[in-house]
Formats: C-alpha cells, structure tokens, sequence
C-alpha cells in the first residue's frame, strides 16, 4: 500500500527576498486532514564541477564562506543564473573560479542538498580535457585554486579537511562513476 504523503499549500507567504534566495512560509494541509506550517528558502539551483586534471589529480577551492566564517576545502560550483543552460553554467563557474576550460562534460547525477526547509538542486558534472587559461572571478570572490590527488581527495574526506556537503557527495559520485567507466 503507498500512502499518498503530499501536502497541499493552503497558503504562501513571502518573508524575505534577497539577490539570490526568497524565504517563503506556507500553511499546508497535512495527509492526515490537520493544518502545518512550512518555512523554506527558494534557491535558483547550483552546479558543482568535479575537474580532472591528465595526472589524474582533482582542482580544488579554498574559500571563506560567511555563514561559518571559516575557509573551507571545496569544489567549483555555481548558481545558475535565469534561464541559463545547466552546461553552460557549469563551463562558465570553472573558467570563472578556476581559470579551467574543459573538452569533456559527463553530467553523473544530481543531489538535493537541504531537503528540510530548501528547494535546491546542485546537478553535478565530472569535467575532463582541461586547458588552463585566466580565471574571471568576480569582484567579491576570493579564491585560492590548487589540485590534489583523487585519493588524496578522499583522505581528506576522512579526516575532516573537507566537510562541506556538495564537494563530499561530488567526489564520491565521481569515485564511484570512475571505477565503473574506465
């Protein structure tokens, strides 16, 4: 037996907008009849670039991210902007961030990462044939770029250097595409 788990909007409203995310809470009515509330923040979706160097080595970031006021261990990866192509945006934020172009794009999954109060969807690629050129980084980004072996990439999973969520789930997608497509 499936039970039909959805609930249904009663009604929206907007408590904040900001340059890139909108805040809503919803009155919902619950699949057992009663009413709930639901807060959560509308994001425009995100692509995370997993690039492969020839040596086989994985071109990462370090970046301060606010929130956390910390620098962290992470990926590239970008919002989408409206209406742009998911490739592209994805060929965009590596040469934006890192400097990279890259001739091959194999898209190996997407991930939801804060399903609780977020709508977010990151579509990941794994980038290959990468060519080096000048980054084109915004005026507010600040970034240090340097690359790392796969396995390296992984140890550092392991021993905390890298938590940020987005860059563990990418890495892993990857691990496991690249030892079944040789």
């Amino acid at each position: 037996m499936n039970l039909d788990l959805t609930e249904h909007v009663i009604s929206s409203q907007t408590i904040a907008t900001g340059g890139m995310l909108t805040v809503k809470c919803d009155q919902v009515r619950l699949p057992n009849g009663n009413v709930g509330q639901r807060e959560y923040v509308m994001h425009p979706g995100a692509v995370l670039i997993i690039p492969l160097l020839p040596n086989g080595n994985v071109v990462l970031e370090k970046q301060f991210r606010y929130p956390l006021h910390q620098v962290f261990i992470e990926l590239p990866a970008g919002k989408i902007d409206a209406g742009e192509d998911i490739l592209l945006t994805g060929q965009r934020e590596l040469l934006e961030e890192t400097g990279y172009s890259a001739t091959e794009w194999l898209a190996i999954g997407h991930q939801h990462p804060c399903i609780g109060y977020s709508d977010e969807v990151i579509h990941m690629y794994l980038a290959r044939g990468l060519t080096l050129g000048l980054h084109q980084r915004d005026e507010d980004e600040a970034l240090e770029v340097f690359d790392v072996s796969f396995a390296d990439c992984l140890g550092m999973i392991q021993n905390g250097q890298i938590t940020d969520g987005k860059t563990i789930i990418g890495l892993l997608m990857a691990e496991k595409y690249l030892q079944t497509h040789v």
